[in-house]
């Protein structure tokens, strides 16, 4: 019955990634912008805070996103974790 029960939240997780995916797709297509470009973009956000803070690289998380449900504009939103702030 256990097995069951995990089998069952399992594809309810794939069935919400998938659907993450989808709407990531979709305001990709939506906003104009291509992966690449988006590398660029985070490549130049990098560079800017390089000489203020260290970042933890492996744990950068940069997208693109609407901020409502209700279809609103693409917002850029960044998560850095910072490893050490730099004194000036």
């Amino acid at each position: 019955m256990f097995d069951l029960l995990k089998f069952l939240s399992k594809e309810n997780s794939s069935k919400n990634v998938a659907k993450e995916r989808l709407k990531l797709v979709l305001v990709h297509d939506r906003s104009n912008c291509s992966p690449e470009f988006l590398e660029l973009i985070k490549g130049d956000i990098l560079s800017s805070i390089a000489s203020y803070i260290d970042i933890d690289e492996n744990g950068l998380d940069i997208k693109i996103a609407n901020i409502d449900e209700s279809g609103g504009r693409p917002a850029l939103i960044a998560n850095i974790p910072i490893k050490s702030m730099r004194r000036g």
